[in-house]
């Protein structure tokens, strides 16, 4: 087989895979396989460019970088719905849909209103040419290679013309991902489609809300808070920003989503939106199931009250539905007012909120030191669950709601989904209210708590001592991103420390069966009331055991990230890895060179020269070394271009045009240039780029280093 026809043949395979995986709902390969056959395609793209595929599924992982989104214009306007929080709103909204279509019988179709960013996507003789933003509804940003990442968005459409399976139409028993990664079933109304799927048109556009999934939410603000960075505030402001940001591949870690919900043609392929809705599901799009067609307003009301409460077994946020009317000819007839279309309408869910009183505030240690102020709430019900606690995030919010212990306060879910304290009510303010006194020293340790300039959280310094930074800093080392010891959870940490077994992470490399067995602890669940015991058998020690010996074949970045420097994510430790290549290079690094990573600001710099000047640290990495981690990363292979760039040094700072930073790097070393790690004499050239960092423009002018732009060095390629 010939490299372009193994690139054809995977390209097929790995879409179908995904196809499978994210519309149907069903895994023909485990990952592993998957990310086999991926490796492969990536190399031979690399091998062979000119082969590479327009729909290629290597667009899902990003990694171009653009200095600047350009702007595009809609070939059909973005129109913003009229809102409405009343059914009387609705009523009158029917009886003008009445009056416009002169007593017709007409259709509506019911939609959930997703809580995300409006997108549009435009195909081409079935291939995605250009995703952008709503912008002002005329014009927007062209995000295409931040779109391409979304794995449920087809890169190429082909039309089948056949029925959908019983999976695809969401039929009653469809099972829905809920918040927490349970499966909710939920009944929904049968799609199945009354006429043959029409092939879709050459040219094409779709829109859609692309969303951050609310299981994606928690996870990177676990992250966040893992590693002392301040929380996303919710899902639908983080898909905004991670839409807007410059770097596919760091888009593509979010792990975005979207659902497909409008079709737009010059051609009038359908007669109906539900038909359009039907087909796009048939193409390959990720249509909500969640839709319903609806004969007259009453049941349009039955679907609102149906969901006010089951909205929020869903993967993702809503905060309203959308009305529209089903058949286009009459959508025509309504017509449009200047801002929005007379055949449709948005009702919005009013926030829902709840009154109770606090009864007191627990102060939480994370693994930073990071002390954290929880509300303790009289239990009361909000969005179907029974809400005991809420987050009051640090001193300056509990100051500015002017929230003090025994009041009644407002309680809401912010973003649907974190309780939150939204503010007091100040007429039934009784005699008992007492002011909220913010502790001056660690809750759990007594240590006296610090708070940096600039930052609204206070810390314990007692990194060491303070037994829930101990615990925190075990449960981050062997976390799935991180080492992945499994079978170390359910308190079995806790039960190490108290027997003394283990004082740093370093240890659990030297525990023995002998050590493990018999151990037994009996916890108690505040919540219930109920005891539970967990033995170390000896089953489990094996397993425990098992989990620890392979952990030492993580990559270096994990056991980078596993280290719980603060501020130092899965991200930053990939391209501290990708710099440096090994753990003595970036322990040795000065502040200075670790600036010149890519995204590496004097925040994080200053964090990891700190860590590391620590002996008690040091000493901790020397254990893990003698373990058998992995302290290097590996190393790339360049395939050399020429030789143009011989014997000269370069360092990059800013965005590119042509390149990502990774392919910049590689060009300078393909044609025999060297990168340096930081600016000194040794340095020959500065490639400055669009946003370039001025620390080191300033130190570049101050030691007379030659600094070019993007033309010149591709200039000095074709020499």
């Amino acid at each position: 087989m010939t490299p372009q026809e193994r690139i054809a043949e995977l390209t097929d395979r790995l879409n179908y895979y995904t196809h499978q995986y994210y519309q149907n709902s069903i895994s023909e390969v485990d990952d592993f396989t998957f990310d086999q056959l991926l490796a492969e395609l990536a190399d031979l793209e690399t091998q062979y460019p000119e082969f590479r595929q327009p729909e290629s599924p290597t667009a899902r992982v990003g990694g171009t970088i653009s200095k600047e989104f350009a702007t595009v214009y809609h070939r059909f306007p973005m129109l913003s719905l009229g809102n409405t929080y009343s059914e009387e709103d609705l009523i009158e909204f029917d009886k003008r849909v009445q009056k416009g279509l002169n007593n017709q019988p007409y259709e509506y179709i019911c939609e959930l209103k997703f809580d995300g960013v409006a997108l549009s996507m435009t195909y081409e003789n079935g291939l995605l040419v250009q995703g952008a933003t709503r912008g002002d509804g005329v014009r927007g940003d062209d995000i295409t290679n931040n779109v391409r990442t979304i794995r449920t968005v087809p890169l190429r459409v082909v039309g089948e013309g056949r029925g959908a399976s019983s999976a695809e139409r969401g039929e009653v028993g469809t099972e829905v991902g809920g918040q927490s990664g349970s499966q909710i079933t939920i009944a929904f109304a049968d799609h199945t489609p009354q006429v043959p799927t029409p092939l879709p048109p050459a040219l094409f556009e779709v829109r859609g809300e692309g969303f951050l999934p609310l299981a994606e939410f928690n996870r990177i603000n676990k992250e966040r808070e893992d590693i002392g960075e301040p929380l996303l505030a919710n899902p639908r402001n983080a898909a905004s920003g991670t839409f807007k940001q410059q770097d596919s591949g760091a888009v593509a870690k979010r792990r975005l989503d979207c659902y497909v919900y409008s079709f737009l043609s010059d051609q009038d392929i359908f007669q109906t939106h539900e038909e359009s809705l039907i087909a796009m599901k048939q193409w390959g799009f990720n249509v909500s199931p969640t839709w319903q067609k609806c004969t007259n307003i009453q049941e349009v009301m039955q679907y609102i009250n149906q969901w006010e409460e089951k909205r929020f077994t869903l993967p993702l946020g809503t905060d309203g539905i959308v009305i529209k009317v089903n058949r286009y000819d009459q959508q025509r007839e309504l017509g449009y007012t200047a801002k929005s279309p007379r055949w449709a309408i948005s009702f919005k869910y009013k926030a829902l909120a709840a009154s109770t009183v606090l009864t007191g505030i627990r102060y939480q240690v994370g693994r930073t030191g990071s002390v954290t102020p929880v509300a303790l709430l009289t239990p009361v019900l909000l969005a179907g669950t029974t809400v005991k606690r809420a987050s009051l995030h640090n001193a300056n919010e509990i100051e500015r709601l002017g929230v003090r212990l025994y009041d009644t306060v407002f309680v809401e879910k912010g973003g649907e989904i974190i309780p939150k304290i939204t503010g007091v009510d100040l007429n039934r303010r009784t005699d008992q209210s007492q002011p909220i006194v913010y502790p001056t020293t660690c809750p759990a340790c007594g240590t006296p708590l610090i708070r940096k300039e600039g930052e609204a959280n206070h810390y314990c310094p007692n990194e060491r001592g303070c037994p829930p930074q101990r615990q925190t800093r075990f449960e981050h080392f062997i976390q799935r991103r991180a080492m992945n010891i499994e079978s170390l959870g359910e308190g079995k940490i806790e039960m190490l420390i108290d027997r003394g077994l283990v004082e740093t992470p370093a240890d659990l490399y030297s525990l023995t069966s002998e050590q493990l067995l018999g151990i037994e602890k009996v916890f108690l669940d505040e919540e219930t009331g109920k005891k539970r015991i967990v033995s170390f058998r000896e089953k489990t020690v094996e397993n425990i055991l098992t989990a620890i010996e392979r952990s030492k074949a993580q990559p270096f970045q994990n056991v980078l990230f596993a280290l719980g420097i603060r501020y130092v994510g899965n991200t930053t430790a990939e391209k501290l890895v990708d710099y440096f290549g090994s753990m003595d290079a970036i322990m040795k690094a000065s502040q200075e060179e670790l600036l010149a990573v890519p995204d590496t600001g004097p925040r994080i710099a200053e964090s990891v020269v700190t860590w590391f000047a620590d002996e008690y640290n040091r000493a901790f990495v020397e254990q893990l070394r003698a373990a058998g981690l992995q302290f290097a990363g590996e190393k790339k292979v360049v395939e050399q271009e020429g030789d143009a760039l011989a014997g000269k040094t370069f360092l990059y700072t800013g965005t590119f045009a042509n390149f990502s930073r990774e392919e910049l790097e590689n060009r300078i070393e393909a044609n025999g240039g060297r990168l340096l790690s930081g600016i000194s004499k040794k340095l020959n050239y500065l490639i400055v780029g669009e946003n370039a960092g001025p620390s080191k423009i300033d130190k570049a002018q101050k030691l007379n280093v030659q600094m070019i732009g993007e033309d010149e060095f591709l200039a000095m390629l074709e020499v």
